[in-house]
């Protein structure tokens, strides 16, 4: 670990998976710190959305086998919470002032700078995909690359705006409520996801209203009134040359949104992926879709599947692609090549490397 200036300290408890749990005090106040792998690996950075912490947001892809070969085996994760959304927070104080997200982005950089860390890749969902953004737009000689899963990147709507102030107000009046975690599954989830099978809900939407249901509503308050307050980052994004690949669900409520971020930064630095029949929360909802695209994508950097190791595909493992030019191409992206045979995903990709 890097050495750490006057405002930043941290406390570290051992906990299960390999990992450690770290309270960082930055600047802007303490932020949990999740640390898994050796550290002596390049880091991925990680980001959640609103009202979630990295163990939710990330299993349903890190536990994959696949995953594990190309991710864990490449990097140490630094899965970065955002304040007050560790499991077992306590409230922040009311006499704590409010930040927004470039304090929040700032925060994120100060984390780098404990651990020492020059270079990350980063990889955020919606809020979290924009807090991250943001850093890259700040730190641009910091980032490597951008993996963004239905990511948000201008100023909230009106529609918007007033939505999540009635989702503020619920918060603050009635805590973390029946229809406020509807209001938050929505969000999350596709339609035919939270129905689940024969209309029995699936334990990974039960095992999301128990996270819901042990944040600290106040503190959920004040991450969504940073993202309900953001800035249009369409300017910085023209000129952000960092790598990205965007990941969106048909039926993601920011699809637009992330269709537009794709569209701005162009076919030169950003691939876009959709991922039919699935909703915000890909990581989750369809992680399986993912794979192939990362692994991919991460080629252009030098990073590769470890061989041999247990794979949840069949064994199968892409042929990395003969010409200088790294193409993600649609027949790479299609049911049969990740193993699954339902919810096809359509891509636009292109990505030089």
């Amino acid at each position: 670990m890097g050495e750490s200036s006057d405002s930043v300290s941290i406390d570290i408890d051992m906990v299960p998976l390999g990992g450690k749990e770290c309270v960082v005090k930055t600047s802007r106040g303490s932020v949990s710190v999740f640390v898994c792998g050796d550290q002596e690996k390049p880091a991925l950075i990680t980001y959640p959305d609103v009202a979630l912490n990295y163990s939710f947001c990330f299993q349903g892809l890190f536990f994959c086998p696949d995953a594990a070969s190309l991710l864990l085996h490449n990097f140490c994760i630094y899965h970065i919470d955002a304040p007050g959304h560790e499991l077992g927070a306590d409230e922040i104080s009311s006499d704590f002032p409010l930040l927004n997200v470039d304090d929040l982005a700032e925060q994120v950089a100060e984390v780098l700078d404990y651990f020492g860390l020059k270079k990350v890749l980063c990889l955020g969902v919606t809020a979290g995909a924009y807090i991250l953004t943001l850093f890259a737009m700040k730190y641009k000689e910091r980032v490597l690359g951008l993996i963004l899963v239905s990511p948000i990147c201008k100023a909230p709507s009106w529609t918007e705006w007033l939505y999540n102030k009635v989702l503020m107000n619920l918060l603050y009046f009635y805590g973390m409520c029946g229809v406020l975690k509807e209001c938050l599954l929505q969000r999350y989830f596709s339609k035919e996801f939270r129905s689940g099978e024969h209309g029995a809900e699936l334990d990974i939407i039960q095992a999301c209203r128990r996270v819901l249901d042990q944040g600290q509503s106040l503190n959920v308050m004040r991450f969504l009134k940073a993202i309900n307050e953001r800035h249009d980052l369409t300017e910085g994004l023209k000129k952000l040359q960092c790598k990205t690949l965007i990941f969106v669900g048909e039926s993601s409520p920011f699809r637009t949104e992330s269709l537009y971020m794709s569209a701005t930064m162009g076919r030169k630095s950003c691939a876009l992926v959709e991922v039919q029949a699935c909703g915000s929360l890909v990581t989750e909802e369809y992680p399986l879709a993912m794979l192939i695209p990362i692994e991919f994508f991460l080629m252009g950097f030098g990073y590769y599947r470890q061989q041999n190791f247990p794979s949840s595909s069949n064994g199968s493992n892409p042929t990395s692609p003969s010409s200088s030019h790294l193409c993600i191409a649609p027949e790479l992206l299609s049911p049969e090549s990740l193993g699954i045979k339902l919810k096809p995903i359509r891509t636009r990709a292109d990505i030089r490397i």
